[in-house]
């Protein structure tokens, strides 16, 4: 942390006691968790009655007969490659019926790990599970996703192809591919994998395996595909390959006292959501390589001829220690991503805390997202809207102009509500950059307590709601362009310059008003022909 910050930090604090005192703001900020009070280390017994402003069933952990058999039953050893015996083992529970495999307390290794219905594979405490570095332990190829796309690859560490009343449990260590090994040097690093593969090839023709050192689509470290009623629970992972934990096409799921660590790991996401149905994410810590809680719902083309949607999502008691997004919908959307209920979450040290990303060619988008009750520190973007992304992976379609016709592959953002946020420290509360020919629209943000550097800036938004917040930053700069419908009713602006500047520009720029705020007359440093400002 440099001076600035901790200049601007001790301000803040003087100010916002200050501000407490007077009783401004209507909610209490005692009902956001602070650290201590979520994640794995609280991790409760039971799973507390689920909330959630859409109708969400009471989902309920898989229940599997009394019958337990450890690996060694099957002649697995320490220091030998126990995959053999592993498998063996899950086969034998499946057919008798079902029950608990163990894995216990010692050093295992393994390749891929297949499992089936009515299995729990338990890592016992003390154990750790080494999944091997080379390709030739996860052939044959398996039906998989990667990156939203549909292909026949490495599948996953612990893989479930189908399976219904499974569970991944135990307070053991999963440790991912080693390092060095070809996993990792044949990943496809070419280009964007729609590039790639092709979706008008059918999925059982898109076959890669790595023979003769041909690429792969690295595997995944826990992902289930078309499975019911699946538990992860209690486990801890590190050094993933990619993303780690990955339910594809899943109905009924529950994830709940994990911890990932993924840090310096490109593409290395800790829970990955997709294309999936009735899901509970909840006392989880996350530290990632990349986006940490991300909820998708498959890639352009390929995911609409797939169209299945991700709803009905609940993460709670969370939290993210470091990674790229906090919470992320996207920037795989093709289907939508609808029904997502975010609260009592304390994200830090997140690039943008509170994501949304999609681009022009990923169809889709979002829409009834609800967060509640989340505290944030120590990011770029306290909240972040991207639909336009990168040249490097989109090409000119990343650039705002021209405008492009609306079709198929355009995305949207819209029906997103926030209440009760606070935000400790980051560089700016809002970055929002939208799509022209289809703006992020009707979005509500209630109840904040924020202390930035800057404010916000947003580009092509139709519907922008701020209520009941105080802002306190050491910029009085908010930046609109293209933007109409906004509106910032009871808020407070404290800053050096006791006042606050709007740079309106754009001749979509419209009704932008500011009512019962503090200061009562934002002054506005230029409004081009077209806009309309109102105090």
């Amino acid at each position: 942390m440099n001076f600035k910050v901790i200049f601007l930090s001790a301000i803040i604090v003087v100010l916002f006691n200050k501000v407490s005192a007077s009783g401004w703001m209507s909610y209490q900020k005692d009902s956001v968790p602070v650290k201590a009070q979520v994640g794995a280390a609280v991790l409760p017994e039971k799973i507390a009655p689920i909330t959630a402003p859409f109708t969400m069933p009471q989902l309920q952990k898989p229940v599997f007969p009394a019958r337990r058999i450890s690996i060694t039953s099957n002649g697995a050893k320490e220091g030998t490659k126990v995959t053999r015996a592993i498998q063996q083992t899950i086969e034998q529970v499946h057919q008798q019926g079902g029950g608990t495999v163990i894995i216990p307390k010692g050093q295992w290794h393994t390749g891929r790990i297949s499992l089936l219905s009515n299995v729990n594979l338990e890592i016992a405490e003390g154990a750790e599970l080494y999944f091997s570095g080379e390709v030739e332990d996860y052939r044959p190829a398996v039906f998989t996703r990667n990156e939203g796309i549909e292909v026949m690859s490495l599948g996953a560490c612990i893989y479930a192809n189908g399976q219904k009343n499974i569970a991944v449990t135990g307070k053991g260590k999963l440790i991912g591919p080693a390092k060095g090994g070809s996993v990792r040097k044949q990943i496809m690093t070419k280009d964007v994998i729609e590039n790639v593969v092709s979706y008008k090839t059918p999925v059982a023709e898109r076959v890669y395996e790595g023979h003769n050192g041909e690429f792969i689509f690295p595997p995944m470290f826990i992902s289930p595909i078309n499975c019911n009623n699946v538990l992860i629970e209690g486990i801890s992972l590190e050094n993933t390959a990619f993303w780690n934990i990955v339910p594809v096409y899943c109905d009924s799921v529950i994830i709940r006292g994990v911890t990932v660590h993924s840090v310096g790991i490109p593409r290395g996401d800790g829970i990955d959501i997709e294309s999936s149905k009735n899901v509970l994410i909840e006392y989880c810590t996350l530290s990632t390589g990349d986006d940490a809680f991300t909820i998708k719902a498959g890639r352009g083309d390929d995911g609409l001829r797939v169209n299945r949607p991700t709803e009905n999502v609940v993460v709670r008691h969370c939290l993210v220690v470091e990674g790229h997004g906090g919470i992320t919908c996207g920037s795989e959307t093709a289907a939508m991503i609808r029904n997502l209920y975010v609260q009592d979450c304390v994200f830090q040290d997140a690039r943008s805390a509170i994501r949304f990303k999609t681009r022009r060619p990923r169809g889709g988008g979002g829409e009834q997202l609800y967060y509640e009750r989340i505290r944030i520190s120590g990011s770029k973007y306290a909240i972040e809207w991207d639909m336009l992304g990168s040249a490097q992976h989109v090409g000119n379609m990343a650039s705002r102009y021209p405008l492009r016709e609306k079709d198929h592959l355009t995305p949207v953002f819209r029906d997103i509500k926030m209440k009760n946020i606070i935000v400790e420290n980051a560089e700016q509360f809002i970055k929002a950059t939208a799509i022209p020919e289809s703006p992020l629209s009707n979005v509500w943000i209630e109840n904040v307590s924020s202390a930035t550097h800057k404010l916000i800036a947003a580009a092509d938004v139709d519907g922008l709601t701020i209520r009941h917040a105080r802002f306190i930053s050491d910029s009085a700069d908010i930046h609109l362009l293209d933007t109409r419908n906004i509106r910032f009713e009871r808020v407070q602006f404290i800053n050096p310059q006791k006042k606050i500047h709007t740079h309106i520009s754009g001749p979509s720029s419209a009704n932008i008003k500011f009512t019962k705020t503090r200061p009562k007359m934002p002054g506005s440093k230029k409004l081009l022909q077209g806009t309309n400002t109102q105090h």
